[in-house]
């Protein structure tokens, strides 16, 4: 019997819009009824959670966050998912009050990396997720050193997030390539796709020159297999994750 995915979404809307399309084309299906069920809430007017890292609103996501959480059990999730990085900030707080488990999408991007053999790891994200020491908290744990872009890199990073792909607009991808170039030049095994506005950056060529691991592929892959459906078309490097094991640990 499959599980119910609960999906808080709307953090952003784009990147939840293709969550759920990676949740469907991932999915093992020769009919209708091979899919997922799914309950999704987009919650687009939660506030905004690098802004509260940051000091620069007062307006916690919390309440609403944990709201949407209770709602999406009380409506028959059995495992929710939370497609934003940054809103992992509050992930002890949800899971905590949660009535079904909650998936980490920073542990399990982590916890990949971590089997491909990578020790140091360049974090491409908010500057809010930066601000939690999330990855490099879950990074210690394998002995994997975090890079994280210099002060103009990471400008121009949120630049590109909340100006250009938040507002739709069509972005010039020749920093977030410079700031790739700059982080592998540090030394770094791989780099994360720690926003999940940035899964939605064509994999063209050139990204595909790029040891990239998309932490939106990682919950898709991992809550498909939780929830006890089979995945299919995942790239070769998110193939452990597909593998069905114990992961709400």
């Amino acid at each position: 019997m499959s599980k119910t995915l609960g999906v808080l979404g709307g953090l952003g809307p784009a990147a939840s819009v293709y969550f759920y399309r990676l949740l469907t084309e991932h999915t093992a299906a020769a009919r209708d009824q091979d899919h997922l069920n799914i309950v999704l809430i987009s919650g687009a007017e939660i506030p905004d959670r690098s802004e509260y890292i940051m000091g620069k609103s007062d307006r916690s996501p919390l309440p609403q966050m944990t709201d949407c959480v209770m709602r999406l059990a009380g409506a028959g999730a059995q495992l929710i998912a939370i497609p934003c990085n940054t809103a992992h900030y509050f992930f002890d707080e949800l899971a905590r009050v949660s009535p079904v488990p909650v998936l980490n999408i920073v542990r399990e991007t982590v916890s990949l990396a971590a089997t491909l053999g990578v020790r140091r790891l360049g974090i491409l994200a908010t500057t809010g997720t930066v601000l939690t020491g999330a990855y490099p908290q879950a990074a210690r744990e394998y002995g994997i050193e975090c890079v994280m872009p210099d002060f103009t890199g990471q400008s121009a990073l949120m630049s590109l997030i909340y100006d250009t792909i938040k507002t739709a607009s069509a972005p010039d991808y020749t920093a977030f390539y410079e700031i790739a170039d700059d982080l592998m030049e540090k030394g770094c095994d791989a780099l994360i796709l720690g926003c999940t506005e940035l899964s939605l950056i064509p994999k063209d060529a050139r990204y595909e020159a790029y040891p990239f691991i998309d932490s939106l592929l990682v919950l898709a892959a991992r809550a498909i297999v939780a929830c006890g459906k089979t995945p299919c078309g995942f790239p070769e490097i998110y193939r452990s994750v597909t593998t069905p094991q114990s992961i709400l640990t």
